[in-house]
């Protein structure tokens, strides 16, 4: 499928195209330099890393060619990680230069040359073998080559498919969403975009760039607020650590009874507007990048898969599917004698889900199908469906399978937020994963945050946490952290850790804080989230409307009616996807590369996906613990372990023939599975025994009177819904309960 070369360049020139993104892609542009000297590389290596890569990503049709090798050697350079790597393997830069080398080993073994002075077929040859773990070379005995290929594989793809000359080979134009897109569904493009085969340029001439576009100007009508300071010597009734969905929703209820308090973030204060380019490699800056080491038989990928950074947390990326839990969710062990049950109630939730709904904007269904009855409906209708909903839609219908529009916490209308201000409507950018510039999505940076401003609290961001100064009763007086390379304090009467589930015990276990019951890392939970991709005919564009419009709650509990064989249940939701996550997975999940890799992703536009979220039990073999390695804050870094247990192999064996079932009722003429678990969850557990969790049922540590944690470390079960929603409503309960607490 060929798509008419010069589009998004073309597009730049627009104003269909936003600044910030109009900066970026045309930065890329111009990295390509036949004089460029490597920075990290030396000249043998960097040789070898570029023939690798023109085997990898072969462009003989492009002189030059994009050189992503430039790619690799500056992020080398710089030292920047992209928040992981396997615990099998060396760090980065250990890693490139050992398996670089042990190319040439294996080239010298096999041809008695180095690997660039080999023809295209015997350097293809010696890869294969790499790939499969069968290269000679000392190099191989000690560094696993499949995970080396891998590694190589992953970063080529991702950085030649960020490039705008490869987004225009795959008829990818979806930086050019200045206005948004009206044209939605199956084989509806706007006028804008390429049509394979044909050229439309005419229309663009009509949307000029003009000198109102390149201001700085918020995209939403929020207004800018000015925020209350304190001193570090200032004892404030309550420092927060960490602004995302934890812990910015009960910073505004603090705050808003009142309370001096100060929230300390990691990452930026980001303006959006001015901030957010429509590029998912610009947009890397949202992900936790620090490096964490994966272990186990299914290690996790992490950086943008699960973990956020900035103001705001990982809401700045997530996709604001908001579902809420169904009652039994929080009985798993009563239903099923498996996992745990919660030591709280549905109701105990529900009227944080009514309140959380009608403050950020929910559009839904309504009635929504599942689940308990609901004595409030979504605010607003639900959002408009994108092509690969409308194929799982009608796809159910033939099978007898229910959907809905799934709820999601982005504005389908104009909203007036109250003490915040009007939200606009949604454009249907489809780059929720990646950052929203317009403020319809409800990430807590423009619902919260800015309540929480109004009422007096301080968000000091760029603030890493590091320790703790307690007086003899064991209560924490100050908090210590990490600004501009100062180690600062702040006193404080209270404390709520609301960092996640591998950051929140991260720094509990290295200042050996509130694990008495030596549960503290333990239960590490994550979602099971296995996807089917397919390919038809229709044009889909997944890159148009929210990521996971379409929702079936159906196999919540489908041990009955789809014979299931395991505790639990999950989600289906159909899924949007951009091009460079969509070409890591397939460089991941299929292990294509070369020719065969541009064809199938030359197919981009006519790729649509299902994937569940489903329930995943808390084993002894799964948990987080600190490693011997330090970071570059001299702190040891994080090593998760995981391995899918049998209840979970079993869910997704399920999953994945009902999600083939029913994309071959759509139609699909190909499909493939990516294998993949979402959301982490546990590592703090709540419960009413303090020798075997953390924290009660109001986030108090059972060990530190005056700390608090908020966030998803805390759920005893993963639950069988994204758990965005749940850790709001805990956070607002939490806080409740503390303001209840000091009036008595």
């Amino acid at each position: 499928m060929n798509y008419p070369p010069g589009t998004v360049r073309a597009l730049l020139d627009t104003g269909i195209v936003t600044e910030p993104t109009r900066k970026a892609l045309r930065a890329r542009l111009d990295e390509n330099d036949d004089a460029y000297v490597s920075r990290f590389f030396e000249e043998e290596s960097f040789a070898t890393l570029r023939a690798a890569c023109a085997r990898l990503i072969p462009q003989p049709e492009r002189t030059p060619p994009i050189d992503v090798a430039v790619c690799i050697d500056k992020r080398l350079a710089d030292n920047m990680s992209d928040g992981w790597r396997y615990n099998s393997m060396p760090p980065d830069r250990d890693a490139y230069l050992h398996g670089l080398q042990g190319l040439d080993e294996s080239a010298r073994v096999m041809h008695g040359v180095r690997f660039i002075a080999l023809e295209a077929t015997r350097q293809d040859a010696i890869l294969q073998l790499v790939c499969r773990g069968q290269a000679p070379g000392a190099t191989w005995r000690t560094l696993p080559s499949p995970r080396f290929f891998e590694e190589l594989l992953a970063e080529v793809t991702e950085s030649y498919y960020s490039h705008p000359l490869a987004q225009e080979e795959i008829g990818y134009v979806g930086m050019a969403d200045a206005r948004g897109w009206q044209a939605l569904g199956l084989n509806n493009l706007e006028a804008w975009e390429p049509r394979a085969g044909s050229l439309v340029l005419s229309e663009l001439e009509s949307a000029p760039i003009n000198e109102a576009q390149r201001e700085d100007a918020p995209e939403h009508d929020l207004p800018q607020l000015e925020m209350r300071t304190y001193l570090a010597g200032d004892e404030v009734d309550a420092v927060i650590i960490g602004t995302g969905a934890g812990g910015a929703p009960l910073l505004a209820r603090l705050a808003q009874a009142g309370l001096r308090v100060v929230a300390l973030e990691a990452g930026k204060f980001w303006h959006p507007g001015r901030d957010f380019a429509t590029d998912e490699r610009a947009q890397s800056k949202l992900f936790w990048n620090d490096e964490r080491l994966s272990a186990g038989e299914d290690p996790l990928h992490f950086g943008n898969n699960n973990s956020g950074i900035g103001v705001g947390g990982s809401t700045l990326h997530y996709t604001a599917y908001t579902p809420r839990v169904q009652p039994d969710d929080l009985r798993l062990y009563s239903e099923f004698g498996v996992g745990r049950d919660w030591c709280l109630s549905y109701e105990d939730l529900e009227p944080y889900y009514d309140e959380l709904e009608r403050f950020l904007g929910v559009s839904g269904t309504n009635p929504y199908p599942w689940g308990a009855p609901r004595k409030h409906g979504y605010p607003l209708a639900p959002l408009p469906l994108n092509g690969a909903a409308e194929l799982m839609q009608r796809a159910c219908v033939e099978i007898g399978i229910r959907t809905s529009p799934a709820p999601n916490a982005a504005l389908s209308a104009r909203y007036f937020q109250e003490g915040v201000g009007w939200r606009p409507a949604c454009i249907n950018r489809g780059f929720c994963q990646a950052g929203c510039r317009t403020g319809a999505k409800a990430s807590m940076d423009v619902t919260f945050i800015p309540l929480a401003m109004r009422h007096g609290a301080e968000v000091r961001p760029e603030c890493f946490v590091t320790s703790f100064e307690r007086d003899a009763r064991g209560r924490i007086t100050s908090v210590i952290y990490v600004r501009d390379g100062r180690e600062e304090r702040q006193r404080c009467r209270n404390v709520f850790l609301c960092a996640g589930a591998i950051e929140t015990p991260r720094l509990l276990l290295i200042n050996n804080l509130a694990n008495s019951s030596g549960q503290v890392g333990k239960n590490f939970m994550a979602h099971t989230g296995v996807q089917v991709w397919g390919r038809f005919s229709e044009d889909v564009r997944p890159y148009k409307g929210i990521p996971g419009s379409l929702i079936s709650e159906d196999t919540h509990r489908p041990q009955r009616r789809f014979g299931a064989d395991f505790a639990g249940g999950y989600l289906l939701q159909s899924i949007g996807v951009m091009p460079v996550t969509y070409a890591s997975q397939v460089a991941r999940g299929r292990g294509l590369w070369g020719e065969e890799l541009r064809d199938y992703m030359r197919g981009y536009n006519h790729t649509a996906g299902i994937n569940i979220l489903g329930d995943c039990l808390p084993y002894e073999h799964n948990y987080m613990e600190l490693s011997d390695e330090l970071d570059a804050r001299s702190l040891p870094k994080p090593r998760i372990h995981f391995t899918n247990g049998e209840n979970e192999r079993r869910m997704n064996i399920h999953a994945e023939k009902l999600m083939r079932e029913i994309w071959t009722a759509a139609g699909a003429r190909e499909m493939w599975t990516f294998d993949r678990n979402a959301h982490i969850i546990g590592t703090c557990r709540m419960g009413t025994d303090a020798r075997e969790s953390v924290v009660n049922s109001e986030g108090r540590a059972f060990d530190v009177p005056n700390l608090y944690i908020s966030d998803n470390s805390t759920f005893p079960s993963a639950l069988s819904v994204n758990p965005a929603l749940t850790i709001m409503a805990l956070s607002l309960r939490t806080a409740d309960r503390f303001l209840a607490a000091k009036t008595t």
